[in-house]
């Protein structure tokens, strides 16, 4: 027998009896709990998801769906759990947008931010607003650019922290604008909003559910939301179509598991957080939080994270952030 007919009939064993094995993994996973890393706080657009989701999941399976949020660092040290996980898709994270972020933001991260993981979903999307101070002499994406040329150096843009989505929201918007504004970093959203309503800062990119109460009452005064599309029940343009055309950002969530895990577990899990997305009552209470459902197939979520890591590593280089 020659080595290639030997190799050919090896590798044939190997694929008759590998098939069986990755079926099966699939067809008795989950053989026990499963936990849904989120790498934050509770209280947030991917916790409530997680909860929601694992608690359709548990239903569905017979089994604990378990939500363990280990926040800190950007949400490097949930991650990092799961990263060295053991890959039976037993264990998984729930990151958010902070993940493509992370690689322009820190020198030396504990994970391959692509390597270390298997995509699994893409969970939902969540629309910032730009908002201002009301005594901003501004009233649309046009007068503020207006504004910032005409006085270089005076805005200041609030963020929930360094490395989000709304302080690189706000970078992309001086990269694009032209303009000169100066980030000020709060430890977290809530925090922000005080010296923001007060005047000491004037802008800020931020989720519409988080400042909705205050559009609500005129404490902040809404330019347009950062979406593609305009966000429906929100009387606002996109900042794409109201004076900066191309600009668009989100905040999002998405499912990663342990790289390593037999892509039939990752499709079953796929399978059942679609189901989860898809349920009227829980896309209504996700909806309700001023959060989209997404969905997809893990693909579509690989493609669409090494977009954003592509998005978020130029604005960092125009911006001139250094990673710490």
């Amino acid at each position: 027998m020659t080595k290639s007919i030997l190799f050919a009939a090896v590798a044939a064993v190997s694929l008759s009896q590998g098939a069986p094995a990755f079926a099966q993994a699939a067809a008795s996973f989950p053989t026990k709990s499963v936990t849904i890393i989120v790498p934050a706080t509770p209280g947030g657009a991917i916790d409530l998801v997680a909860r929601l989701t694992g608690d359709q999941m548990s239903k569905d399976w017979g089994k604990p769906v378990v939500i363990d949020n280990k926040a800190g660092a950007t949400g490097t040290i949930g991650t990092q759990a799961v990263a060295t996980a053991a890959p039976d898709g037993h264990m998984l994270a729930l990151v958010a947008s902070s993940h493509a972020i992370n690689p322009v933001m820190f020198k030396k991260l504990p994970y391959d931010t692509v390597k270390s993981f298997e995509p699994v979903i893409l969970t939902h999307v969540v629309p910032l607003v730009l908002v201002v101070n009301p005594k901003l002499p501004v009233s649309s994406v046009k007068e503020l650019i207006a504004y910032g040329k005409a006085n270089p150096g005076k805005l200041t843009f609030a963020s929930s922290g360094n490395g989000g989505a709304p302080h690189m929201s706000g970078e992309l918007f001086k990269s694009m604008a032209g303009i000169d504004m100066t980030h000020i970093p709060y430890k977290g959203s809530a925090a922000a909003h005080p010296d923001l309503m007060s005047g000491q800062t004037q802008v800020m990119f931020d989720t519409l559910a988080a400042v909705q109460p205050h559009l609500k009452t005129g404490a902040l005064k809404g330019l347009a939301v950062t979406t593609a599309k305009r966000v429906p029940g929100v009387d606002l343009p996109t900042i794409a179509e109201a004076g900066l055309p191309g600009y668009e950002t989100t905040t999002w969530g998405g499912v990663l598991a342990p790289a390593g895990t037999p892509k039939d577990v990752v499709a079953k899990l796929n399978a059942e957080f679609n189901k989860g997305l898809a349920q009227p009552d829980i896309k209504k209470k996700i909806n309700d939080a001023g959060i989209d459902v997404a969905g997809g197939t893990p693909q579509q979520f690989a493609d669409f994270l090494q977009a954003e890591m592509k998005k978020w590593a130029k604005v960092a280089k125009d911006a001139n952030i250094q990673p710490e």
